[in-house]
């Protein structure tokens, strides 16, 4: 059999991965810790039987568009949805980037953002962050006024620093930036700010969200972009014709119903995350602020690598980023239950002797 060689510009890519282990405690991938609610799964379980299997999904997903319009005060018109946060940043990266155009960065920043505008033909610039990974205005300046970029990504909290961006940068972009703005806030719920309150149909910026972390659906793959009217209309170029199942729409519309569920798992997951940055606090390891439901740390004495493996040993998975590009030795743990948390502490103890 002849195979069909893979496109010669995607054969040094490799896919986006975190390790699947079967162990206790895995604080790899940063998800919710935390089931949804028990009346949601009954809920979504009657929406299955209600459904007409037997005809399409809504294409234009509107009652969902209006749920989730409602819950920011924006317009239906100024939501676009998917198959997870990664589907839109697909979709815009489709219509607006490309062979001949290039997506501007700030690393070390959440990889799938070079991933697919590489996937889809466009040039990837980086620009770099500071040694503490934060931003300067001065560097977005640089970076996004020399290169031209038809698409500009900012993280925030940024993945996987856990750093919140400060609204001043966000601005900074906006006046520099000729092409389309995106702001990933796929952690924005544990963060103190939300570029959502900048999003208009003047000004070319997207806030792009997930249904995976706060509301706990992450096996669902759900999420959705905030923006100008006109881009959402532009959406409709690339999105394939009913992307979005009948079941997935019925199952966000539903969450929408628990918001209060949803801040108190957010309020538990903080608080979780505060008393772990305090047991690190006591240990021979760097950490950085963190915004999100995970920590990024640097054992001090210890390669990450091993410190890795040794929690591994202990039946503690957390992500190991100590290969990524500026970030050397770095783990990362994201927040879980308070049993999973304090199993984390236990056998971090243990693997940094």
């Amino acid at each position: 059999m002849t195979r069909v060689p893979l496109r010669s510009d995607l054969r040094a890519l490799s896919g986006y991965h975190s390790p699947q282990v079967d162990v206790p405690v895995r604080l790899n991938t940063n998800e919710a810790p935390f089931a949804p609610p028990a009346e949601w799964l009954d809920e979504v379980a009657s929406a299955a039987c209600s459904i007409a299997w037997n005809r399409y999904p809504d294409r234009a997903a509107r009652e969902l568009r209006e749920g989730i319009a409602a819950l920011h005060g924006v317009s239906p018109e100024q939501v676009f949805v998917a198959n997870g946060s990664n589907e839109v940043l697909q979709s815009i990266l489709l219509a607006y980037s490309g062979a001949g155009r290039n997506v501007v960065m700030f690393g070390p920043t959440y990889q799938m953002h070079a991933q697919i505008a590489r996937v889809v033909g466009a040039t990837v610039v980086e620009g770099k962050r500071n040694a503490d990974f934060t931003l300067d205005a001065a560097e977005i300046e640089r970076v996004v006024r020399s290169t031209d970029p038809a698409v500009s990504f900012i993280c925030s909290p940024n993945n996987p620093t856990g750093i919140v961006e400060p609204r001043e940068n966000i601005e900074t972009m906006l006046r520099a930036a000729p092409g389309i703005v995106v702001v990933d806030e796929a952690y924005a719920q544990f963060a103190p700010w939300s570029a959502l309150e900048l999003v208009n149909d003047e000004t070319p910026l997207v806030v792009t969200r997930t249904f995976s972390k706060t509301w706990s659906m992450a096996a669902a793959r759900l999420g959705y972009l905030v923006g100008p009217r006109w881009l959402v209309d532009d959406m409709e170029a690339v999105a394939l014709p009913y992307h979005l199942d009948a079941l997935k729409q019925r199952a966000g519309l539903l969450a929408l119903k628990y918001v209060v569920d949803m801040e108190a798992r957010v309020r538990d997951i903080v608080a979780g995350r505060d008393r772990i940055v305090a047991a690190l606090a006591t240990l021979p390891v760097t950490t950085w602020p963190s915004g999100a439901n995970f920590i990024l740390f640097r054992p001090d004495n210890v390669a990450g690598r091993d410190v890795w493996q040794r929690l591994l040993d202990r039946g503690v998975l957390v992500r190991d980023c100590s290969s990524w590009a500026g970030l050397t030795d770095c783990l990362r743990v994201t927040v879980g239950t308070d049993d999973e948390n304090e199993a984390f502490i236990a056998a971090l103890k243990e693997a940094l002797r």
